[in-house]
């Protein structure tokens, strides 16, 4: 199987995250259909639950995984690096069968201290993932540190398309009750991830070449030395994703009880948290492509750095920024320029302003990923963890303070948000120049982007307005405002790449790093105009 370049891995992750992304708004109204508004409620509370105990099996240990292989095989220690993954692999296999048991005993008893006993079934009969979701992560890590985002990519793809299936017919045949019905749809994660398990086992077998040589002038580790690896890098890697999903948990605490003391009565705190939580799972869609480039970035770091090829690491890493604006910086420009719209097309209501001013954010979020990753690969892992916490704390704070202002109430944690990332993107960037010695100009990287989407937002903007204004008077509103987003949309993707081409963002150099297939659906005009 063979390693992919930087730009190749992360199209195929990208690509793989979107089509999961697309499949998951399609099905999910569907979804709420069949198990109703109490079952709605019921499921988020089964999945809370799953998802703060998949944090703590899955987040380290699959990227210590990465790490490792890429380090060890960077060195020519192949044979190692197969063993590591053995290893690792066991460990996860025995912490998910552990967390799966206790999921499965205590699925009562949580149901209760969260105040949704018909929870307690669903909770029940999603236990058996958090094993098979062990032995994903493990393959997956193995995988990504070889340098190959394909099987990763493949098996997500497929894993979504099966838990989407089984999903809703396991909830449709159980629908009798509301604990049946989403106990039901708990099934199709469980099936999904069997499913991907078994695809994944299957390449990885068919593939002979993970039989790495080892090099004769590097010596074997022992299994001591390859076992403390594992643990000291999945440590703070874990402790970093359960300090995310724990300021999460504390984030919504503090959020309603500081609209409770601005003079928000229980139900309007709730309608005004709801439109945050509409807002976050917008803003997430092209934060998964930025995670996609993050998890391809690692283990080319760790590989650089385990064989001090300095160029390596500047190349990539200034690379990978440039990646990220090309990405998030439109696509943030885009959605605060059509918020209104976007949120009339999927029938959120009130709250755009939110996104319209919060947009920002996916610019932060998606640098904040990248220098985790980078300092991850690295070395650098307590620091990369411990200037996300500060961030943490720094957001919390804000929230706590400008949230209790009955005049910015949930913009507060807007606010809070942007400056709480802000934080650890000016540590992370002192603490990539510092120690790893790598010169990195976020803003002059960033600025061909800023431009090309400031003439992309109002290219968009002129012509989403007329359109408008003409389709509202031949049909209905909302076809009429979604026939114009559509096109605007596509207006600004053109707009954006032709200036991109001009001002040199986008270069020959570009073009030949990307992967043949997708330069086979670019115009050949655009590939001639590209210098």
């Amino acid at each position: 199987m063979q390693k992919q370049s930087l730009t190749k891995g992360f199209a195929v992750m990208s690509a793989a995250s979107i089509i999961v992304k697309i499949m998951s708004f399609l099905y999910i109204p569907f979804l709420m259909a069949i198990i109703g508004d109490e079952g709605t409620g019921v499921y988020g509370v089964i999945y809370q639950v799953y998802v703060f105990i998949y944090v703590i099996a899955n987040s380290g240990i699959p990227v210590a995984i990465s790490k490792s292989i890429s380090e060890l095989t960077a060195i020519g220690n192949g044979k190692d690096a197969l063993r590591a993954f053995k290893i690792a692999r066991s460990y996860l296999i025995i912490l998910g069968l552990l967390l799966s048991l206790i999921m499965f005993i205590t699925a009562k008893p949580v149901a209760n201290m969260l105040n949704c006993e018909k929870a307690s079934l669903g909770i029940a009969v999603l236990s058996p993932t958090l094993f098979i979701t062990a032995v994903i992560s493990s393959y997956r890590g193995y995988f990504q540190g070889r340098g190959n985002m394909s099987p990763t990519a493949i098996s997500q793809v497929i894993e979504q398309f099966v838990n989407v299936f089984f999903t809703l017919l396991f909830a449709y045949l159980f629908r009798e009750t509301v604990e049946g019905s989403c106990a039901g749809a708990t099934v199709g994660t469980s099936v999904g991830a069997l499913v991907a398990a078994m695809y994944l086992i299957y390449i990885f077998k068919r593939n002979r070449e993970y039989r790495q040589y080892r090099d004769p002038n590097v010596k074997k580790l022992p299994y001591g030395e390859l076992a403390k690896r594992i643990i000291k890098y999945s440590i703070p890697i874990t402790i970093c994703v359960a300090a995310q999903y724990a300021g999460n948990l504390i984030d919504l605490t503090n959020t309603m009880s500081r609209l409770n003391a601005a003079g928000y009565s229980e139900v309007e705190a709730s309608k005004l948290y709801g439109l945050l939580f509409k807002y976050q799972q917008l803003i997430n869609a092209p934060i998964a492509i930025a995670s996609a480039l993050a998890a391809t970035i690692l283990p080319i770091i760790s590989a650089a750095v385990a064989i001090q090829d300095k160029k390596q690491l500047d190349e990539k890493t200034n690379y990978t920024f440039r990646l990220c604006f090309f990405i998030s910086i439109p696509s943030a420009v885009g959605m605060s320029i059509l918020s209104k719209q976007l949120y009339s097309i999927l029938g959120y209501g009130d709250g755009y302003k939110l996104m319209m001013y919060g947009s920002a954010l996916l610019i932060l979020m998606s640098i904040s990923q990248i220098q985790t990753s980078i300092l991850q690969g690295a070395g650098k892992l307590y620091k990369a963890t411990f200037y996300l916490l500060i961030g943490i704390v720094v957001k919390i704070m804000i929230n706590y303070i400008l949230i209790g202002i009955r005049a910015i109430n949930i913009m507060g944690a807007i606010i809070g948000s942007i400056v709480g990332f802000i934080v650890p993107i000016v540590l992370n960037t002192i603490e990539i120049k510092k120690s790893m010695d790598v010169d990195i100009n976020l803003l002059k990287l960033a600025s061909k982007p800023l431009i090309s989407s400031a003439i992309m937002g109002l290219a968009v903007w002129l012509v989403y307005k007329p359109l408008y204004f003409v389709l509202k008077f031949i049909g209905s509103i909302y076809i009429a405002n979604a026939i114009s987003t559509c096109i605007a949309v596509s207006v600004g993707v053109v707009v954006f790449a032709y200036i991109m081409i001009y001002v040199r963002g986008i270069t020959k150099e570009d073009l030949n790093n990307m992967p043949a297939k997708l330069k086979l659906i670019i115009p050949k005009r655009i590939l001639t105009m590209i210098r």
